[in-house]
């Protein structure tokens, strides 16, 4: 049986943030039922795409999955369970925000067997999350953590965002001591990026919105990159920390080019050489009801050429870098048949380094990742 990885887009949430672009709503409480409904229509018609697989990671996401209440998540898993070949050891996430979640759900969380919980949490600074539209404080995400904690959970990951509007190198220096007392197995650091259609991206275009400078932003990066690994938290991707043996293992899929069927509203697939992706109409699914013939918006013969380049993009996000031997194994042809100009090109001018049999970022690549990562696209 080949390994396979399962992600499940659960698209609602109470307040939508002024930064978010993903596919997401709030106010649609009078449809979550029916939504649930269509979804457990599509997991039970997927699973004969994935009879001869093992599932090795589900990882449920959104908008914000632990909205659902108890019922619906407890359909959602005996569905998944019913109908997949899910690994013993299967690394089973599921995103929460503060505020969502109570001791009975988290009890049906660990009675599904979901082993990962990925908490929003954004910034610890008050001021900050009101600024980002967050609906919650820094104090109810300690409660929530604790929560979790104590119920037994051994692995969460915290989700964290820098360069925010007015934030500062000593709100970052803060977040980290309050964010390292608690120990958590994974934490996420992303910088804020302006997304067209956000609230955000319109208080930008008004000159509303002010940002830390570019230097500052790099400063923030690398101060968040030492606190972490000064602690203990090994900095694996360009934007991912974790513990010994805790780096996400549905995560590696995306960056690893390893194969997913994603199931829900908007949700990608990457499965057998090709790539599907639903409709985005919310409507249209539940109208659908879970006929995967239908529900694809569009589907994509993955030539070898966008293989190679995804591969490349994709897989120099990880710290370990592009396995040369690896590459060969899966194209026939050593790496630098391809990109022998392109990679002389990235080491002269230090953004690259080839270390053994492996080709990675250094420091300065990582600072201008977009520019070095586009170097591989194909013309």
């Amino acid at each position: 049986m080949k390994d396979i990885s399962l992600y499940i887009h659960i698209p609602f949430c109470k307040s939508k943030c002024n930064y978010c672009d993903f596919l997401s709503f709030d106010n649609k409480d009078s449809v979550i039922k029916e939504y649930v409904n269509a979804l457990i229509n599509e997991i039970k018609n997927y699973s004969d795409f994935a009879k001869d697989s093992n599932v090795k990671s589900i990882f449920i996401g959104g908008g914000t999955p632990s909205i659902l209440s108890c019922p619906d998540i407890e359909k959602i898993f005996d569905t998944l369970k019913s109908y997949y070949n899910i690994d013993r050891d299967a690394e089973i996430t599921i995103e929460a925000n503060p505020g969502t979640l109570d001791e009975e759900k988290i009890k049906v969380l660990l009675s599904s067997d979901v082993n990962r919980i990925s908490m929003g949490l954004q910034s610890c600074n008050n001021g900050l999350l009101k600024k980002l539209g967050r609906i919650h404080t820094w104090e109810e995400f300690l409660n929530n953590y604790n929560m979790i904690r104590n119920s037994g959970f051994d692995n969460i990951n915290i989700d964290l965002m820098f360069a925010l509007p007015n934030q500062t190198i000593s709100d970052i220096e803060n977040d980290l001591k309050k964010i390292i007392s608690l120990r958590p197995e994974h934490i996420s650091y992303y910088s804020l990026i302006i997304e067209e259609g956000t609230k955000f991206s319109r208080l930008y275009d008004d000159n509303k919105l002010v940002l830390p400078a570019e230097d500052v932003e790099r400063d923030m990066y690398w101060l968040i990159h030492d606190t972490l690994q000064d602690n203990g938290y090994k900095h694996y991707e360009i934007s991912n920390y974790a513990l010994d043996n805790r780096e996400c293992y549905h995560n590696k899929v995306y960056w690893k080019e390893e194969e997913y069927i994603g199931m829900g509203l908007g949700a990608s697939s990457y499965f057998e050489g090709f790539r599907y992706k639903n409709i985005n109409n919310l409507s249209n699914y539940i109208d659908i009801n879970g006929d995967i013939s239908k529900l694809k918006e569009s589907t994509e013969k993955i030539s070898k050429k966008t293989s190679i380049e995804e591969y490349m993009f994709l897989g120099l996000r990880l710290l370990e870098g592009i396995d040369k031997i690896d590459f060969y194994n899966r194209w026939g042809h050593e790496i630098e048949y391809y990109y022998k100009d392109v990679i002389q090109e990235l080491i002269e001018k230090g953004l690259i380094i080839e270390d053994g049999c492996r080709l990675r970022l250094t420091k300065k690549g990582i600072d201008v990742s977009n520019f070095a990562l586009s170097m591989f696209l194909f013309d």
